[in-house]
């Protein structure tokens, strides 16, 4: 892998789940990892646990070969205007994980042409298990093969044009949330029938994680798998078709497809 250091400007949930991927991957050391966070609380947690975190984003990519912009929408133009100046094409990368910013409003406002990655990950990225989806643009083979060293190490990884990004985000990185939610409400059925919080969340993530597991390893249609575990007038197609009537399938593709249309909204 051609890069060296890496720095990630913002560290709130997802920018420092980023930094602890990279180390718990052993791709970075601590000290090859430059955190930038304005808030001051945040910066002095993450300081204690022994990142190098600067409020001075200028600060944070020197030295840098790899720039991660882990920021609000809101505060891209205000970062990118923070680096500009200290930014060099010749030696550096940029990837933006900001939802919703074009691959040309970063060109326009860093006003250069250099190797730049929009990169959309999930948080499942803290302990190696993120879906990221990735476009690149004026970028050589080797820094393409780089960046996709670098995430899926931390992960699945699919690279995709720009425009399928929007959906990219309904799905990968909204998704993640949908699960949980999945995992919450099996918790809450567990324990009306019986069992204490603990036992539930154990068998509620467990459940998913094997089932997950089945599809990736398998290379299978979950319709396969859940024809396993059904049969004539069995428990379990009771249990799913009970989910179906109540809108189980639909209400989860129209929560995908609303999010979509939010993200496309907003453009």
């Amino acid at each position: 892998m051609i890069f060296n250091r890496v720095a990630i400007l913002g560290s709130g949930n997802l920018g420092f789940s980023i930094a602890q991927g990279l180390e718990s991957a052993g791709l970075f050391e601590k000290t090859s990892i430059s955190l930038a966070e304005k808030n001051a609380h945040r910066k002095a947690s993450i300081e204690a646990m022994g990142y190098t975190i600067t409020e001075d984003s200028a600060v944070a990519v020197e030295n840098c070969d790899l720039i991660i912009l882990v920021v609000k929408p809101w505060q891209v133009d205000d970062l990118i205007h923070e680096i500009r100046d200290v930014i060099d094409p010749e030696k550096q990368v940029v990837a933006s994980c900001v939802t919703g910013v074009t691959s040309s409003h970063i060109y326009k406002a860093l006003d250069k042409t250099l190797p730049f990655f929009r990169v959309m990950p999930n948080t499942g990225i803290a302990v190696q298990e993120s879906m990221t989806c990735i476009s690149s643009f004026n970028a050589s083979k080797e820094q393409i093969a780089s960046i996709d060293k670098l995430f899926s190490s931390l992960g699945q990884v699919i690279f995709i044009p720009e425009e399928q990004m929007p959906a990219a985000t309904a799905i990968a990185g909204c998704g993640i949330a949908f699960a949980l939610r999945f995992i919450r409400a099996a918790i809450q059925g567990g324990v009306e029938i019986g069992f204490g919080a603990d036992d539930a969340k154990l068998m509620a993530a467990q459940i998913v994680k094997g089932a997950a597991e089945l599809i990736l390893e398998n290379n299978s249609h979950p319709e396969s798998e859940i024809d396993k575990v059904t049969t004539p007038k069995g428990v379990t197609i009771t249990g799913l078709n009970e989910m179906e009537h109540a809108g189980f399938s639909s209400s989860i593709i129209r929560g995908i497809l609303a999010s979509y249309h939010k993200i496309e909204v907003n453009k």
